[in-house]
């Protein structure tokens, strides 16, 4: 099969599921469960790569499996969180503006806003396991894709355990109002999205041991750059600096990504 038609494949598949989401959701008039597919989509596109690539390799059984475990993971926390706390309030303030600064009704908002970005977004995070598995050879893993493997599964593990800290912080009647700066939080600002962006990394590094793998690149690179420059860690602190008081002292002291020990006062 080339290339460009496995891709193509894997692309209308992912718009197909796009757009079977935008309609249920525009029903609901609530978009939040998309963050919960821009996991539970890739590993879509994970199987959708494995059904067509054929013979279960090392390589690709790998790229599968630690796809699922990241994507189910995350995806079946925030679908819990969005069933436990509710719409998020940025989509309800996007959607609000839409209507009344465009006129546009909440299916046409939703689709343009979101539905219509993400998708090609999701696509390009999601090459490393596209072209990591189109190629069979080598058959062995290397080194490299070994290392992937391992920063992998450190970034899930760190997700997870960060996620479970957030939740346990956020259920205490006690910290309400507060800043988390314990456990894992204590060292970077973000261990969820810092897990999300070694994952993704470490997912390339074992794609790149094939010739197509090396191109998926832009994949951890746009990830990277959404976390830290654009829907992530912006929007969150924006808000944050508002809410929480002692947020602008948390900035001061603790790094913003990669954890690093906490600065003197």
């Amino acid at each position: 099969m080339a290339l460009a038609a496995y891709l193509t494949i894997n692309f209308a598949v992912l718009v197909i599921a796009f757009l079977i989401l935008w309609q249920i959701c525009a029903r609901m008039k609530d978009v939040t469960v998309v963050d919960s597919f821009w996991a539970l989509g890739m590993v879509i596109l994970a199987a959708a790569s494995f059904i067509q690539t054929g013979a279960a390799t090392p390589r690709r059984l790998l790229l599968l499996g630690l796809c699922a475990l990241w994507g189910l993971r995350l995806g079946g926390y925030l679908i819990w969180r969005w069933r436990d706390h509710g719409p998020d309030r940025r989509y309800v303030s996007m959607m609000a503006k839409a209507e009344a600064q465009k006129g546009w009704g909440y299916a046409e908002a939703s689709l343009r806003l979101v539905f219509a970005t993400q998708a090609p977004m999701l696509f390009i995070v999601c090459l490393p396991v596209q072209l990591g598995q189109f190629d069979a050879q080598p058959l062995a893993l290397g080194p490299l894709a070994w290392a992937g493997a391992a920063l992998s599964i450190v970034g899930v593990l760190f997700e997870s355990f960060g996620d479970w800290q957030l939740t346990r912080f956020r259920k205490n009647p006690e910290t309400r109002g507060k800043v988390l700066n314990t456990g894992l939080w204590r060292y970077t600002r973000h261990p969820n999205y810092f897990g999300d962006a070694c994952v993704w990394w470490g997912l390339y590094l074992i794609a790149a041991e094939t010739v197509p793998g090396l191109w998926a690149l832009p994949g951890p690179v746009l990830l990277t750059w959404t976390l830290m420059k654009w829907s992530g860690v912006p929007t969150l602190e924006h808000r944050l600096r508002k809410t929480r008081p002692d947020y602008a002292s948390y900035i001061a002291s603790t790094s913003g990504f990669v954890p690093w020990p906490p600065k003197r006062a």
